[in-house]
């Protein structure tokens, strides 16, 4: 059986919140200069990605002020142009768009039950 739109919602918590986890405590240049930092969060981030891609268009409408479309598209960079991939717009992405991928997902599990 496929997952769920509960899954999903509950893979980009559980990725967002492996995220948080690993960059607590650390500054832009500590996570630019670990390599292997930033290959995890960056597959976490696939995992995001991926998660949203797949998640029933009647949610994303529910949250219009999220940037979907870039989400799915920064998902595909991850996966087929990882050689490009950029210490900077990483960090950016994850400071500017997952908190408010974050309450809304949130808000969405407390209010689905999930």
């Amino acid at each position: 059986m496929p997952p769920s739109a509960e899954d999903r919602l509950q893979d980009i918590l559980g990725a967002i919140a492996e995220i948080e986890d690993l960059l607590r405590g650390k500054t832009f240049d500590q996570f630019a200069a670990d390599r292997r930092m930033r290959l995890l969060i960056e597959r976490y981030l696939e995992i995001i990605c991926e998660a949203s891609r797949r998640l029933p268009e009647a949610i994303k409408l529910d949250a219009p002020d999220i940037n979907w479309q870039g989400m799915i598209d920064f998902g595909n960079i991850l996966r087929h142009a990882y050689h490009s991939t950029e210490a900077n717009a990483v960090w950016n992405i994850i400071h500017t768009h997952l908190p408010p991928l974050k309450s809304f997902v949130e808000r969405r599990m407390a209010t689905s039950g999930g």
